[in-house]
């Protein structure tokens, strides 16, 4: 980034934040009054934001740091649009016309800038996946509007379709075999299938919360019945998320964000958006300059280009969580980010600390440590579990 486009984009985003030091909340307190101890209310900025909002400080400055490490860097540059290279390089992606192409010597990068770049690309992802897990909590916080439900079937068989209703109902579920008999082969009939999937899920809770039969939201089909349905649908959203990360807001996000009335929500959710996106852009361009290093070594040092779907691709039911997200990089030894000059000397002194770990016979404390770490990983699990994995059915609403 240029010094005059950071300074524009920290005065835009001060002014975005501005508006948040006067989302309060009531508090209890206690005054001496004479020598009176009082209880009062005071005021304080309200939880969510005073937690939100520092940490995703955090993940901006992490990814200004990471473009600014580039700066100095000199061992690949790019290819004007009107150069005939570029216009033939170009046709491997079509779709991406308006991208630079990126040039890398004729032998290829050097091992050092290879591995500085898997260091630069994996901080950024950790950063993807801290702004993905925010915006999507803070998306569940939102209320769904009332002109959504009013647009919605009294069913869910009625805008899933005869087809995924029969699939998503079987006896015997199994959440990759259903989407692979479904068709995804284009981010519109991902978007579609997400759309028709959470819209079934609003029918099938507010038939769980009018189980009295006087409402038209009412079912015959039993209450455990209806959580099964919802517990899978919950499932292949979760594999949707990470599966297909980039793809555009669903009809009921865009509702949310469209209708909401909550100033402190709609600065968080917009924050966190846009370092999702500008997060999302650092990983492509830095994947740009590695798949253009392995076409030039040749077929030999050949490997299929990771996207971006790959790269954030995890188990289902573990789509990122904020706080463990955010624990990772508070409490990680590694540094989050670094210029290829101290990637060279971290890389030497890593080697060399571990080199007086094993002459000195430290095992017990790197043990130690590995056990500390795992205790952590258990813990951030199960608040995982809590917030967006494991919701009982009491709580569901």
């Amino acid at each position: 980034m240029s010094p005059d486009s950071k300074a524009k984009w920290r005065k835009e985003i001060d002014w975005l934040l501005s508006v948040t030091d006067h989302i309060v909340e009531f508090v209890p307190s206690k005054q001496n009054t004479n020598g009176i101890m009082m209880e009062i209310m005071i005021t304080r900025q309200r939880s969510d934001v005073r937690g939100y909002i520092p940490a995703l400080k955090k993940l901006d400055g992490m990814l200004l740091e990471c473009l600014d490490n580039f700066k100095d860097q000199n061992e690949f540059t790019y290819v004007p649009k009107d150069d005939v290279e570029s216009k033939s390089s170009k046709k491997r992606e079509k779709d991406k016309w308006w991208l630079p192409t990126p040039k890398v010597p004729p032998n290829g990068l050097s091992d050092l800038t290879r591995n500085w770049l898997d260091f630069q690309k994996d901080s950024a992802n950790q950063v993807l996946k801290a702004a993905m897990a925010m915006n999507a909590h803070i998306l569940t916080e939102m209320e769904i509007p009332e002109s959504y439900i009013e647009a919605l079937p009294k069913n869910g068989r009625a805008i899933l379709g005869d087809t995924i209703y029969k699939n998503i109902t079987v006896d015997h579920f199994d959440s990759d075999y259903f989407l692979s008999a479904m068709d995804l082969s284009s981010e519109h009939k991902v978007l579609d299938l997400k759309n028709r999937i959470e819209a079934s899920l609003v029918i099938w809770r507010r038939k769980m919360t009018n189980k009295d039969g006087k409402s038209g939201w009412s079912s015959g089909v039993s209450i455990e019945k209806r959580e099964q349905l919802e517990d899978r649908a919950e499932t292949i959203l979760l594999i949707l998320k990470h599966r297909y990360p980039g793809i555009p807001q669903s009809a009921l996000d865009v509702s949310k964000i469209e209708n909401n009335q909550d100033v402190g929500h709609a600065v968080i959710e917009s924050y966190s958006r846009i370092l999702e996106s500008l997060a999302h852009k650092v990983v492509s361009r830095i994947e740009d300059v590695m798949h253009a290093d392995t076409l030039v070594r040749g077929p030999s040092g050949s490997l299929k280009r990771n996207s971006l779907k790959d790269s954030t691709s995890r188990a289902p039911g573990k789509f990122p969580n904020a706080k463990e997200e955010l624990e990772k990089i508070n409490y990680s030894n590694t540094p989050i980010s670094m210029t290829l000059s101290d990637f060279m000397g971290w890389t030497l002194e890593q080697e060399k600390e571990s080199g007086e770990d094993l002459s000195n016979g430290n095992e017990t404390t790197t043990l130690a440590k590995q056990i500390s770490a795992a205790n952590s990983k258990k813990l951030s699990y199960l608040e995982r579990l809590e917030t967006l994995g494991g919701r009982s059915a009491s709580s569901r609403h």
